[in-house]
């Protein structure tokens, strides 16, 4: 049996935001809208951190990934992102390297810094995969039952929003700079470097308000605890 890359990421990170607002009705019997949001913001991140992970782990792989999709773009005349949606993947390999392999790869289309060790985009993603897998677990935990003091998980909110704030502003930054957005049409630009990217920069920041909240108030009443 098969299920394909799109549905396996929206399958994983649904079932990440429903574990998580499960627990979170089961321990307290009520739900608040900003821990929802951001329910769905760590599930992604989580995923995102896991196939972070691929591009250092698995770089040769990602270069022969990105050869074939931009041959497939070659021969069809259009962005090959329906049929990058539909790789099929035995169910046996989801977890395997594969599916964060071809990610990255299918990127490489739009940003080919994720081919190259040398870049700000390829860099920062892999210290996001390996540095804020285990805080995000941590805050989405401290979120989701209180188990923290207030002051605690709020600086450790302002910790973590404000480097993924930060950081995915310097790619935004360095995406320009560098002058890739001239190599792809504007409609890619807004489809795959904004909208890829745009998680990282509005969901931060309602965490920063979250967390700040959660120093001030001394106490969780921002994600609706009383």
């Amino acid at each position: 049996m098969t299920i394909r890359l799109g549905s396996l990421a929206v399958g994983v990170i649904a079932v990440l935001t429903a574990a998580g607002i499960v627990v979170r009705y089961w321990v307290h019997a009520h739900l608040n809208v900003w821990f929802c949001l951001l329910s769905l913001f760590f599930s992604t991140n989580l995923l995102i951190c896991y196939w972070e992970t691929c591009l250092i782990r698995y770089f040769d792989l990602i270069r022969q990934r990105a050869g074939y999709w931009r041959q497939r773009r070659e021969e069809t005349g259009r962005s090959p992102f329906v049929e990058f949606l539909k790789t099929e993947i035995p169910l046996i390999k989801v977890l395997s390297p594969q599916a964060g392999a071809d990610m990255w790869a299918f990127y490489t289309l739009y940003d080919e810094s994720y081919t190259d060790k040398r870049t700000y985009g390829f860099n920062i993603d892999i210290a996001n995969g390996f540095f804020t897998l285990v805080p995000t677990l941590i805050l989405y935990s401290a979120f989701a039952v209180a188990f923290l003091p207030a002051h605690f998980a709020g600086i450790l909110g302002v910790m973590l929003f404000w480097q993924w704030e930060y950081a995915t502003s310097v790619y935004m930054v360095s995406f320009y700079v560098a002058g890739r957005h001239k190599l792809i049409s504007r409609a890619d630009v807004a489809i795959y470097i904004w909208g890829a990217n745009a998680t990282w920069l509005l969901f931060p920041l309602l965490g920063l308000y979250v967390s700040i909240r959660l120093i001030v108030d001394g106490d969780y009443s921002v994600l609706g605890y009383r």
